[in-house]
């Protein structure tokens, strides 16, 4: 009996990942052993870097938020601090969304966590 190949599938399984490694340079392109392994390292990457954006956003927003503070006159802690104080419950993202595209808004709201410090500060030194 004739051994079976399974040639239609194995032609498409290597046509897919040869597929996936379109620009690669040099044999990883062209050759189904050097693709795949490039191939899995690349989705390897991907998947890790996925779960990096996260991370790397939220530090860009710090970082806009922080620029922002300080040109309106309050530190980054103090200002989260402020926030905290008056009970404003808006996110990294939308507060740095708000800086760069309403400063009169953004103002606003350094202005209501300045007056939450000011407030708390004076409770404690009350008690």
């Amino acid at each position: 009996m004739a051994r079976a190949t399974n040639s239609p599938a194995s032609r498409k399984r290597r046509k897919k990942v040869l597929k996936y490694a379109r620009g690669y340079f040099g044999n990883k392109s062209r050759l189904f052993r050097y693709a795949k392994e490039a191939v899995q390292h690349a989705w390897q990457h991907a998947y890790i870097a996925r779960r990096k954006k996260k991370g790397n956003m939220r530090s860009l927003w710090i970082v806009r938020l922080n620029a922002a503070c300080r040109n309106a006159g309050i530190s980054y802690s103090r200002f989260m601090e402020g926030l905290k104080a008056a009970n404003i419950e808006l996110d990294r993202k939308i507060l740095s969304d708000i800086a760069i595209r309403d400063q009169v808004a953004f103002l606003g709201i350094v202005k209501q966590a300045q007056e939450a410090l000011k407030a708390k500060t004076a409770a404690a030194a009350q008690a």
